[in-house]
């Protein structure tokens, strides 16, 4: 049986974007409704692949966010993002993770709350995209 889950995103990965108001309503932005329901296609797709349906036990999630390197930049900064050792600073890691979270909801599991540990990862790279991993039925948290 499988206990895990890998989905690949593909672009340069997006935040959630706080809510807008205008003519006395709440909305979501574009970006993150789109974004988000391009997260919940590819988990219904990698659900279907897999033969499972919406999951309802805990889980641990790894999320691993990676942004183009800015082609403007100087060689020597642009190596310095290759070696991970300078990191992206927009959008923040909890936005990220919030934006895959809630495209995965009511798609591979019940709700977010069964999501017990989370780890996310801002780093660049020259493939900018999203990978998730998410498992369930283990003790441990690696």
């Amino acid at each position: 049986m499988v206990d895990s889950i890998y989905l690949s995103v593909p672009g340069q990965p997006v935040g959630k974007g706080r809510p807008r108001f205008g003519n006395g309503r709440a909305y979501t932005p574009k970006k993150t409704k789109d974004y988000e329901d391009m997260v919940a296609r590819l988990c219904r797709e990698k659900m279907e692949m897999h033969d499972l349906e919406t999951l309802e036990v805990p889980m641990v999630l790894h999320i691993i966010a990676r942004f183009e390197i800015p082609k403007s930049w100087p060689k020597k900064k642009k190596e310095l993002a290759q070696r991970n050792l300078i990191h992206p600073k927009k959008p923040d890691i909890d936005n990220v993770i919030k934006i895959i979270m809630d495209g995965m909801n009511g798609h591979i599991y019940e709700d977010d709350s069964q999501v017990y540990i989370v780890k996310g990862t801002k780093q660049y790279s020259d493939v900018p995209g999203v990978t998730v991993f998410l498992s369930w039925g283990h003790d441990d948290a690696d």
